[in-house]
């Protein structure tokens, strides 16, 4: 059986990601999302403390066309297998699906942070901390 890669992604930036926590020996990659940061219009305050989280983690950092850029890591590795933690995000469904075109890809559930069934608009952390807060610190 082939070694996996394990996908980093932006839902799950911490050392305690699952797909890092099942799979420690196996090489990870993050990939920067252009389309993604130009979307979302993305401040270099915010890259900064991506980048600084990523600083945290064993990851091979790359940048361009996330799909493409895994499938070549896994190529390079020689592995079937990308494993990643879970996402909510159509985006994130999207890029998996194009990866399983190639490869087998399996998502770990993330343990959350706390229970949410509502909206939070995640772009600025700020708002997400203004809903969170309120069920942490109750």
């Amino acid at each position: 059986m082939n070694q996996p890669i394990v996908w980093i992604h932006g839902d799950c930036l911490s050392p305690k990601n699952p797909a890092l926590q099942k799979y420690p020996n196996a090489p990870a990659i993050w990939v920067w999302d252009d389309a993604l940061i130009e979307e979302w219009q993305l401040s270099l305050k915010r890259l900064t403390f991506i980048y600084e989280c990523l600083l945290e983690l064993p990851v091979v950092i790359r940048r361009g066309n996330v799909a493409s850029e895994i499938l070549a890591f896994s190529q390079e590795h020689n592995a079937n297998l990308v494993v990643t933690a879970a996402s909510p995000s159509p985006r994130f469904n999207d890029i998996c699906k194009q990866i399983e075109h190639s490869v087998t890809l399996k998502e770990l559930e993330v343990e959350p942070f706390f229970d949410y069934d509502g909206y939070i608009d995640l772009k600025r952390f700020s708002r997400y901390w203004k809903v969170a807060e309120k069920y942490l610190f109750e």
